[in-house]
């Protein structure tokens, strides 16, 4: 996927083969320099909500208090408040019961920390690892791709920023084809029960003490759901609150920590468990349509589990605590909410079909988010130097070139959603990152390919593996996913964390980073002759 400013026609001959013509239209948008000024003020009022009733009832207090001393005189004002608490009995227990009041309300209205315990990625057995030459090979000996839909992946999986090798159900690659909910479920089983079993080994949480259980998942939701599979294989509590989530795309595993962050504000000293994952056995297609066969290319088995907890006595072990979630929906609009679809081709071949418009709106999206989030984390000098910028340009109509904020003096670690190289190149380019910044988000993609709303998880496993994070330290997540949507997560780290025993990336974390060329070449197969047709 390369990206480019404007439309742009990319013709090539494979050798020996037909003239390739692949359409790329916009890249992400410069969305720092067309800002709206109520996303801006949205993220003021977020920020001011949370303290907006405290200073409601405090400041009224405090004036009446200065106006009082004033009038008496300092002298005279400390004498008076002593005779009252020293004689006056109901004055005593009116301050006293004031006193009480306000702590009581201090609590009550300040929401609940929440702290992620620890958290597991699922590592696929090494009889799952493919190269991109031999998934090329599977695709065409299927028979059902033309050799313009061959050459077009081939192109693909050169640019994609993969490496050769990342992980598949080979259960979906054993002829003959099998898509049947029975594969679907073995590998959903595999996926979940593995980070399920590591996390509860990491944190000797009992499964019978979780209260919370979220779980998502696009593009597989049998009956019963993936969460009722948990909740049996664990023998959960009868009274937990389970929820599966749906067709919500890459950016689902932060809509579902922000719902466990929701509930346990409601439920005292609890444990909630968040696991994210991507069932392939289903969705890769089978036709020939070049806006559906992006995603064949891309995306690869992968999972997590997260253990999050509201409880005091978890604070000393704690990781990390969550700051904030900002949450991102742009599907109010046609074209954001078809630019990632699934549906049937023209032959019934169903598929996720990608929008030319994909970068333009995730672009605005993000524009959004961050824009909201800006207010909640940059440092007050960013703030400021930002806001009078902005409203010179909006208010006064000044043709000044707009102050683009440092997300680095906010964030130590960022962990992009690992959707594509092409997605990567702009938003390193637009928030001004480095390649230590980028390094999670590319490795990731690398090593393990778009695993869906689970690739945060790996980038956050990826700067623990360096033993780059320390007490203190700030993580940006932030993830986009159809609907379309843009979410965020930030959290500090409660701790300097060592390099943990289990890791997806123990196995190679000492021969990475690698440089990612922008072209691996891989041979053009030639389709079988004749066409297999996939199960249902």
């Amino acid at each position: 996927m390369s990206a480019g400013r404007d439309d742009v026609s990319v013709r090539e001959r494979g050798k020996g083969g037909p003239l390739i013509d692949i359409k790329i239209r916009n890249a992400l948008p410069d969305f720092l320099q067309s800002v709206k000024l109520k996303y801006v003020l949205r993220g003021l009022t977020n920020f001011f909500t949370m303290h907006a009733l405290i200073c409601l009832l405090l400041v009224p207090l405090l004036m009446l208090t200065t106006a009082e001393i004033n009038r008496l005189g300092h002298g005279e004002t400390l004498q008076v408040l002593w005779d009252q608490l020293q004689y006056n009995l109901f004055s005593v227990i009116a301050c006293s019961g004031l006193f009480v009041f306000a702590i009581t309300l201090y609590f009550l209205c300040s929401p609940r920390r929440v702290y992620m315990v620890d958290f597991a990625c699922y590592h696929p057995h090494e009889e799952n690892a493919i190269s991109k030459q031999e998934l090329l090979d599977y695709a065409a000996s299927t028979g059902l791709y033309n050799i313009e839909s061959i050459n077009f992946q081939r192109k693909m999986l050169e640019r994609s920023g993969l490496g050769d090798f990342s992980y598949v159900s080979r259960a979906t690659m054993t002829p003959p084809l099998n898509r049947s909910i029975k594969v679907a479920r073995h590998e959903a089983a595999t996926n979940m029960f593995s980070s399920l079993d590591e996390l509860f080994s990491k944190t000797g949480v009992n499964p019978k003490d979780v209260k919370v259980l979220v779980v998502n998942c696009s593009l597989f939701n049998p009956t019963p759901s993936l969460s009722a599979m948990i909740v049996n294989r664990y023998k959960m509590r009868g009274d937990i609150k389970s929820i599966n989530i749906g067709g919500m795309g890459c950016s689902a595993g932060l809509i579902a920590i922000d719902l466990a962050k929701d509930l346990l504000q409601v439920h005292r000293n609890s444990y909630a468990i968040v696991c994210s994952q991507e069932i392939l056995a289903r969705s890769p297609y089978f036709g020939n349509e070049r806006s559906k066969l992006v995603t064949n290319c891309l995306f690869r088995m992968g999972g997590a589990a997260v253990l999050l907890s509201n409880k005091s006595s978890e604070r000393r072990r704690a990781k990390y605590e969550l700051m904030h979630t900002v949450r991102t929906h742009k599907g109010a609009d046609d074209r954001c909410y078809q630019c990632v679809i699934e549906e049937e081709d023209d032959e019934g071949h169903v598929g996720v079909t990608l929008s030319k418009d994909l970068m333009s709106v995730a672009g605005d999206a993000l524009k959004t988010n961050i824009t909201t989030l800006g207010p909640l984390v940059l440092p007050m000098t960013e703030q400021i130097q930002f806001l009078v910028s902005l409203m010179a340009r909006k208010v006064f109509n000044m043709n000044n070139k707009p102050y683009i904020p440092d997300f680095k003096t906010a964030f130590e670690h960022f962990c992009i959603h690992a959707g594509g190289r092409a997605v990567l190149d702009e938003i390193e380019q637009n928030l001004k990152l480095t390649q230590w910044h980028m390094e999670p988000s590319r490795m990731t993609l690398y090593r393990f390919g778009n695993t869906s709303s689970s690739s945060l998880w790996y980038e956050l496993a990826y700067s623990e593996a360096k033993g780059r994070v320390q007490r203190g330290d700030r993580v940006w997540q932030i993830a986009f996913g159809s609907g379309f949507k843009c979410n965020s997560a930030v959290w500090r780290a409660m701790r300097t964390i060592q390099p943990p025993a289990l890791n997806p990336w123990n196995d190679v974390i000492d021969k990475l980073p690698v440089k990612v060329t922008q072209c691996t070449l891989v041979q053009p197969p030639v389709p079988a002759k004749p066409a297999v047709s996939a199960s249902s």
